[in-house]
């Protein structure tokens, strides 16, 4: 099944998993509310107000899940005050559960994960991801930013397909850093919630490519991100996909 374009692809069972994980959030929690990627489909994504608030991404990666390839997961995230305070990420294929608390830290399968060493981009493991635009100018500008990533240098560069795994694997030092909406591709609120507080809970740094961001807390609705092991290489990588920084 597709949604409304073509890059805006699902599957039958990313309408189940969301149907059985809201069910069982509802019997439990029924004067919480719930924003589920289905169930917004293309439509208008509620604000998040101060009441508790599940957000949910049935399947992340769902074309990845579609062609068999197993970096996808599940993500619950859990927000009070407008605020991510719990997130969940389950990858089925890999058998990888990440689960982070607010101040109480990030875990991947019950080993708790800790800030790694800071490094410089010339040194880092790089992921981006490109989304799918079809404006040429908006193509121009993403591939620029690869291109201004490739001559200042780095180790190596990924795309892995589902942004929830790219701030899991960030956390867990798999990645150095991740960025994604260079050219207003960037991620949805259920994207965000659990991964984002992951990779905060274990030490990383969160913020977004407009350089106004730096330094001040990341809002899950935003359009784009920058997700790295230190502040210094956050900020490093936005000066050199974006040719500015704070």
């Amino acid at each position: 099944a597709t949604k409304g374009q073509p890059e805006d692809f699902c599957t039958k069972i990313d309408v189940e998993n969301e149907r059985l994980v809201m069910a069982g959030i509802a019997s439990k929690y029924p004067d919480h509310k719930i924003i589920g990627e289905e169930t917004v489909g293309t439509g208008t994504i509620p604000p998040l107000t101060n009441d508790p608030t599940w957000i949910i991404d049935p399947i992340d990666g769902t074309t990845n899940f579609a062609a068999g390839l197993p970096l996808t997961c599940v993500s619950v995230g859990f927000c009070v005050d407008q605020k991510p305070v719990m997130g969940v990420a389950y990858a089925p294929m890999t058998n990888e559960l990440y689960l982070a608390v607010k101040g109480h830290g990030a875990y991947r399968n019950g080993v708790k994960l800790s800030q790694r060493s800071p490094k410089l981009l010339s040194e880092s493991l790089v992921c981006f991801e490109l989304g799918y635009v079809r404006d040429t100018h908006k193509i121009s500008a993403m591939l620029a930013g690869v291109q201004r990533i490739m001559e200042h240098g780095c180790r190596t560069t990924r795309q892995i397909g589902s942004g929830v795994l790219d701030l899991c694997y960030t956390a867990s030092g798999r990645l150095d850093v991740v960025y994604a909406g260079i050219a207003g591709e960037g991620w949805k609120p259920w994207d965000y919630c659990a991964g984002v507080l992951i990779a905060q809970e274990s030490g990383c740094c969160v913020e977004t490519l407009d350089p106004a961001s730096a330094g001040t807390e990341f809002d899950i609705y935003s359009s784009s991100v920058i997700c790295a092991v230190t502040k210094d290489l956050t900020h490093e990588l936005r000066q050199v996909v974006t040719g500015k920084d704070a």
